[in-house]
C-alpha cells in the first residue's frame, strides 16, 4: 500500500499548489490513499466547508487538522457531516468531529489518526495515552495505521515516533511548517518524519508576511500576522510504502518549488 501525505496547506497559494500538483503527484507515485493537512487552508487559520469539499474534488481522500481546527467558526456548521475530516483525537470528550477514521482500500482498511502535542501548546488530553486507546481499537480491524502528530517540539514528536514504533505504520509530524531531513524507518517498522513541512507561500515566514513577524521579534510587541496571497509557492509532502503487515518499507520526502522543480 502506498500513501501520499501533503503537509500543512496554507492559504490560497497552498490550495493552488494542491490543485496544480496533486494530479501530477498521483500520476508519478500512484498512491492508494492521499491525505492532506488542512488546518491552515483558510487564509492561514482553520478551514471552511467550501475548501474542505474543494480538497475532495481535487482528489484528496482524508483531511487532517491541528491546533487551528476551530479558528474559522464556520467549521461547527459542517464538521459533524465531514466524514473525511479528522481533528486531533485528544480534544476533550464530546468535542465535535472525529479523531480517527477508517478508509477502505480494495480489500484492506487503514485507520487515520490525528493527535495534537502538548509542549508549548494547549494542554489537551495526553496524546500518548489517547494513542494507546485508538491503536487498540484500530488494530482490532487493521494493521494499517497512519498517525498525523501535530506538535511544536521535535522531542515530543520523536518520543511519539519511538513510543508507537512497531504498533503503527507511520508517524508523521505537522505544525512547524519546515520540512525536516530525518525521514526514516524505525527499527520495528514504523515510518517516521518529524515534520513533513508546509504547502503554501515560499517567500514568507511559515507562510506569513515577513515584516510583522520580524517586527515582533524586534519589539516584543503584538503583531497581526497575515498570510501571503501572491508570489512563489512550495509544496511539501512524503510518500510512504507499506507491506502486507502494515509495516513501512520506505518513506520519501517530496518538495516542489521554483528551487526544486517537479520531475515527472
Amino acid at each position: 500500500m502506498r500513501l501520499l501525505f501533503v503537509g500543512d496547506v496554507v492559504g490560497s497559494l497552498g490550495r493552488k499548489m494542491v490543485s496544480d500538483y496533486l494530479p501530477r503527484l498521483k500520476k508519478k507515485y500512484h498512491p492508494q490513499l492521499t491525505i492532506v493537512n488542512g488546518e491552515n487552508a483558510a487564509a492561514g487559520r482553520g478551514i471552511t466547508e467550501k475548501i474542505y469539499k474543494g480538497f475532495l474534488q481535487d482528489g484528496v481522500d482524508i483531511v487532517t487538522m491541528g491546533n487551528h481546527t476551530w479558528d474559522n467558526k464556520a467549521i461547527f456548521e459542517f464538521i459533524q457531516d465531514a466524514k473525511k475530516m479528522v481533528r486531533p483525537a485528544n480534544f476533550p470528550e464530546g468535542t465535535a468531529g472525529q479523531g480517527m477514521v477508517f478508509v477502505k482500500i480494495n480489500t484492506e482498511e487503514i485507520a487515520i489518526i490525528n493527535l495534537q502535542a502538548r509542549s508549548f501548546m494547549v494542554d489537551l488530553d495526553d496524546p500518548f495515552r489517547k494513542a494507546d486507546q485508538l491503536i487498540a481499537e484500530a488494530r482490532a480491524r487493521t494493521p494499517f495505521i497512519f498517525v498525523d502528530f501535530h506538535g511544536e517540539t521535535t522531542s515530543e514528536k520523536q518520543a511519539m515516533g519511538w513510543y508507537l514504533d512497531g504498533r503503527v505504520s507511520a508517524v508523521v509530524g505537522t505544525h512547524t511548517h519546515v520540512q525536516t531531513n530525518d525521514s526514516r524507518i524505525l527499527p520495528k517498522g514504523t515510518a517516521y518524519m518529524t515534520d513533513v513541512g508546509m504547502t503554501g507561500p515560499y517567500d514568507g515566514i511559515l507562510g506569513m508576511k515577513k515584516e510583522p513577524v520580524m517586527e515582533k521579534f524586534l519589539t516584543a510587541l503584538p503583531q497581526r500576522f497575515e498570510v501571503i496571497e501572491s508570489g512563489r509557492s512550495l509544496l511539501s509532502a512524503c510518500v510512504i510504502d507499506l507491506d502486507k503487515h502494515g509495516l513501512a518499507q520506505k518513506i520519501e520526502a517530496v518538495q516542489i518549488s521554483d528551487d526544486r522543480p517537479f520531475r515527472e
